[in-house]
């Protein structure tokens, strides 16, 4: 009998001291986090590929890839990859061929290519971009969510040369986990934008 009371006190007791040593500290969960990325200061070097203009590009985008479209004539497509970033930045040139109905078709594709976004996109914020002197005017649209692309952009002399450029990442679209890497990647754009030289 004595056995029997020693072992029921001996269970009462154990739920209480599993309390009285868990009550230590209270419990916080913690938000989701990302991992904190750092790039490296961008060096830019001018390209040198065999196309009607010239810009500058980050040497951290170390795959480069010329690909010639077969219609308009006179337009190729570029792909600027970042290995450790996984993006890359698409770049289209087409030739203006003169008349403005050309010119009028390139701008409504580029802009229509860019509200297709809408669906996903939390914003679009664009920024006009005019330089006179050498002769580059245009249009960056900063894509903010879950969109597929993060980055837009169509420049142009308005006479013989249009380019495009968009910003991919090799992953299912998480805007607040590749800020980082569309925020940096939104600065080259800017810069190829800037350095932009016709030929």
């Amino acid at each position: 009998m004595k056995t029997y009371y020693t072992y029921l006190i001996k269970i009462c007791l154990l739920p209480l001291v599993f309390a009285l040593v868990a009550c230590g500290e209270n419990y916080v969960p913690k938000p989701k986090a990302y991992l904190r990325l750092d790039y490296p200061k961008a060096n830019y070097t001018t390209s040198n590929l065999d196309v009607p203009f010239t810009f500058e590009t980050n040497l951290l985008a170390s795959k480069i890839k010329l690909k010639p479209v077969k219609a308009p004539t006179n337009s190729y497509g570029i792909n600027l990859e970042y290995p450790t970033i996984k993006g890359t930045i698409f770049l289209t040139y087409k030739a203006i061929d003169g008349n403005k109905k050309n010119l009028i078709d390139f701008l409504r594709d580029a802009q229509n290519f860019t509200q297709k976004h809408n669906i996903k996109a939390d914003a679009i914020v664009e920024t006009v971009y005019e330089n006179p002197n050498k002769k580059t005017y245009g249009m960056f649209y900063e894509v903010a969510g879950n969109a597929a692309s993060q980055a837009q952009f169509y420049i142009t002399d308005s006479i013989n040369h249009f380019l495009t450029g968009s910003l991919y990442f090799k992953t299912k679209p998480n805007y607040d986990s590749i800020l980082p890497a569309a925020h940096y990647l939104q600065k080259d754009i800017k810069h190829i934008m800037e350095t932009v030289r016709w030929r």
